[in-house]
Parts: structure tokens; sequence; C-alpha cells
């Protein structure tokens, strides 16, 4: 061992499960530099880790570029297939050096994109390169143990919710203003519920912070004064004004009907009708700028019932169940449209014909 050449850093050295673990603190540039095994030309079952999905890389690699003093990443997770020394510091028992042939492999078990993003990033910004990310080393024994780590450190991995995502993002601007409008609605703050992005039969709530952001998104797209409280009053005006033209909405909030009986029987209360709301909103505002609340009593002639199946099978519902793909929002947001006096644009009138021709109108 000692005459063989090794690559010697300083690490912390731990104890799992019975085995040791270290911990060290790579430079950016030493990530770069560190062959990594490369098992992507493996079959599946004689690797340790899914293949690097490529398509990821430049989402991660924008998330350092835009964010060079707060982004923020986790520790790697490295095995290393082959034996190790590792030398303590004098009077120390866990701090220490360790020692690692040059021939090992280092093979990742979790981080293999973060890795990637981080050596592309530092091909754009290579002042980067003296940034530090915690690695964490576990002594590869072979393939099925390399193979268990996996599993076992993705097996209560659980994305968050698309809503406690939006909730926790404060750099995304979008999100900041629907965050803003329900804080400053007493109505709205009631009955969105800001974590979940589906809601459970027994919520109090009508609609999800992430179907609330897409709306809000949509009703001021191009008209956005670039002033955050500007925006978020003319959005919180809007929707409180549109809420007086569904009663059942203000019942929910009051507690007189369950939400999820008002849920199962309207389509108003959906993430789709929200979202083509806040599109139809955007016309409104657009067109009558001064007046555009004396408009809005048009939303009442529409008949929102999921039982109105001549309305809405194919275009809020496919089978008899609400839907939110992008044609049935253009479809939704037609009707709203055309039922407060607003013409389609184009796209949305070319939708309305294929679904015409499709029924046979």
């Amino acid at each position: 061992m000692e005459t063989q050449p090794t690559i010697t850093f300083p690490v912390i050295r731990g104890l799992q499960a019975r085995r040791e673990y270290f911990v060290a603190m790579w430079s950016l540039r030493m990530l770069r530099q560190i062959s990594i095994f490369d098992e992507d030309e493996l079959p599946p079952e004689l690797r340790a880790q899914r293949t690097l999905n490529r398509a990821r890389i430049p989402e991660i690699t924008d998330y350092i570029l835009e964010n060079p003093d707060n982004y923020v990443f986790s520790a790697l997770t490295v095995s290393i297939d082959s034996e190790v020394t590792f030398e303590p510091l004098p009077g120390q028992e866990k701090l220490g050096l360790l020692r690692v042939p040059m021939d090992a492999h280092f093979i990742i078990n979790d981080g293999q994109h973060r890795r990637a993003a981080i050596i592309e990033a530092l091909r754009q910004r290579s002042d980067l390169d003296h940034e530090t990310i915690a690695v964490v080393f576990f002594l590869d024994i072979g393939l099925e143990r390399c193979q268990q780590m996996f599993a076992d450190l993705n097996r209560y991995a659980i994305r968050p919710s698309r809503s406690l995502g939006l909730l926790y993002d404060h750099r995304n601007d979008k999100a900041r203003l629907a965050k803003l409008v329900i804080m400053k609605s007493d109505f709205f703050r009631d009955i969105v519920d800001m974590e979940k992005s589906s809601l459970a039969k027994r919520s109090r709530k009508l609609f999800t912070l992430s179907a609330f952001y897409n709306a809000c998104a949509d009703l001021i797209n191009g008209i956005a004064t670039g002033d955050i409280n500007k925006d978020a009053d003319i959005a919180r005006n809007y929707w409180e004004s549109l809420a007086i033209h569904f009663p059942s909405w203000a019942q929910v909030r009051e507690g007189r009907i369950p939400a999820s009986e008002i849920r199962e029987g309207y389509i108003h209360s959906h993430g789709i009708a929200l979202q083509a709301l806040g599109i139809a909103g955007n016309s409104l505002l657009k067109q009558y700028p001064q007046d555009w609340q004396e408009h809005l009593e048009g939303i009442e002639k529409i008949d929102w019932s999921r039982s109105n199946v001549d309305l809405w099978e194919g275009r809020a519902m496919i089978g008899g169940k609400v839907s939110k793909v992008s044609t049935n929002i253009i479809l939704t947001t037609n009707v709203i449209k055309q039922a407060l006096s607003l013409p389609l644009n184009e796209e949305q009138q070319r939708v309305e014909s294929a679904l015409n021709r499709k029924v046979g109108r």
C-alpha cells in the first residue's frame, strides 16, 4: 500500500451500521479532476446507479450559474472500490487523512446529476472551482452492496408537492405574486391550500397554491407593472371581484357547504377553471381597463354543473373526469370569454372549431 501512488485528502471518520465511512470537503475543481467510474455502458443489473439523464443537466447548471451567491447542494454519496488507509491526525481519533489508491474507482451512489451540472458550470464560471461540496465516502465491498445502497438512499426520497415547492421558492416572481395575493386576501387565504397539490376529499379548501399560481401568472401576463405590490393589488382586486359571482365559494369559506360537495358538483372549483378564469380575466383587463368589473356578471350565465355534459364533456372533462391538458384549458377559457363577450384569439378559435367539427356542430 505504501508503495502505491495514492490520492490523499482530509476526512472525518464515522461509523454507521457498524461500518466505517468518511466525510470530506472537496473543492468543485477536485470533483472535476477525480475520475468517476462510468457505468452507462453496462446493463442495469451490472450497474450500481441509474444512467445519467443528460436532459436534467442544463436546468441544474443554470440553477448554479443564476444563483452564485446562494445556491445550495446536499452532500454527494460515493463508494470507493478499493482498500483505503485512514491515518488519524496526532491526538485525534476521527480526524485524519484518507489515502486512496490512484487506480481505485469512485462510484457515485447519490448525486451524479449534481456532479455533472457542477462540471458544466465550471466550464462557464471557472471562478467557482475553489468552492466546496461535502462528499460522503463508503467503502464498496461489491456490486450487491452498492446497489443496495442506491436502493436505500432513494427508498424514502419523495419529491415535495408542487404547492410546497412554490411556497418555499422565494426566487420565482410568479410564485411570490401568487402568495402575496393570497396573503393580502382574507377571502382566498381561507380557501387556498398552501401545501397540497391535490386536495383530499375532506379538505375544507377549494383550490391549491399550484393552481392559483398558474391562474395568477396567466391573469397578469403582459399587464404586470414590475412592482409586485401593485401587481398583487391588481390580481387580488380581480379575484375578489370575481368571487362575488360564485356564491358557493363564499359558502365553503363560511363552512356552510362542504368543499368536497362543490368540487364534485361543479367545474368552477377545479384548477382548470381557475386557470381559464385567469386567462379570460387577462383579456378582460386589457380590453376594459377602466370598467372591467361591470362585465363580470356575464360569468353567471355559465352552467358550471358537471352534470351539464353537453357543455363540459370534451371541453373540461374527458370521460366524465376533469382534464387539465392544454386543449381543455383553452376550450374552458373559450366558454368564459364567450360569456363575457370577449373575442377569441386565433389559437382559441382554431381549437374551438376543431371541437365543433368533432361533435358535428
